[in-house]
């Protein structure tokens, strides 16, 4: 099924970028700004890699984890905070998803194409009135390539390695910096050189670099891009 046969009068608006962009934060503010729908696609490619360790699943066999990724019940709802929580088979699996761990699973996972092209009637799904922000890595490349906004968020490396220290140790997760800039290096070699849907801008996305800017000013360039 194609892109431009699902409601393709609903706008969307596509944030991609590698881990610690901050597409996460500026995406869920964006939205309810906006008040669109939100997509976490991250949170799904995070799930069935949860899913698949409480299987005790080889990530090496693509054909487990393509049956995981089908087998796997995923939903999304609110607490009373307003934070977004993540259930996985029933069970509240978001501190879980927030791991490093979930993290090297979801990019292992992610590189299967099997498993991306079961994942995406799931993701396109989200889109419904009044519109969609989704957030990802191929957003505005493979899942809604006719989207009417498309945004590319990055960051030195130096400096996604310092806002994930700051979030896991705000967490009380016990991290190192040299180490989490590690991951995050590993992570974006891997996103990019995959087969199949690697990290890259779309052609019309506009691109910005968060490096040294606050979620404020990153959340008003993207809304003024909606706006105009």
């Amino acid at each position: 099924m194609s892109d431009s046969n699902l409601n393709p009068e609903i706008p969307v608006l596509t944030i991609d970028g590698p881990s610690g962009s901050g597409k996460g934060t500026i995406s869920r503010l964006v939205a309810q700004r906006l008040g669109w729908h939100y997509l976490d696609s991250g949170a799904l490619y995070r799930a069935v890699g949860v899913a698949a360790g409480w299987g005790d699943l080889d990530l090496a066999d693509p054909a487990a984890l393509v049956r995981c990724t089908f087998d796997t019940e995923i939903g999304f709802r609110e607490d009373d905070s307003g934070e977004l929580r993540v259930l996985v088979n029933g069970t509240d699996a978001t501190d879980e998803l927030r791991t490093e761990t979930a993290g090297a699973a979801a990019s292992a996972i992610a590189a299967i194409p099997e498993v991306r092209e079961a994942l995406k009637d799931r993701q396109r799904a989200f889109r419904q009135p009044p519109g969609l922000v989704a957030d990802g890595r191929d957003m505005g490349t493979v899942i809604f390539p006719g989207a009417a906004y498309k945004v590319f968020l990055t960051a030195s490396a130096d400096e996604r390695a310092q806002r994930r220290y700051k979030q896991l140790n705000d967490k009380g997760v016990s991290v190192t910096l040299p180490g989490l800039l590690r991951e995050i290096l590993a992570r974006d070699a891997r996103d990019a050189q995959r087969a199949v849907a690697p990290l890259r801008p779309a052609e019309d996305a506009v691109r910005i670099d968060t490096t040294g800017l606050g979620i404020e000013a990153v959340v008003e360039r993207v809304l003024a891009l909606v706006h105009e």
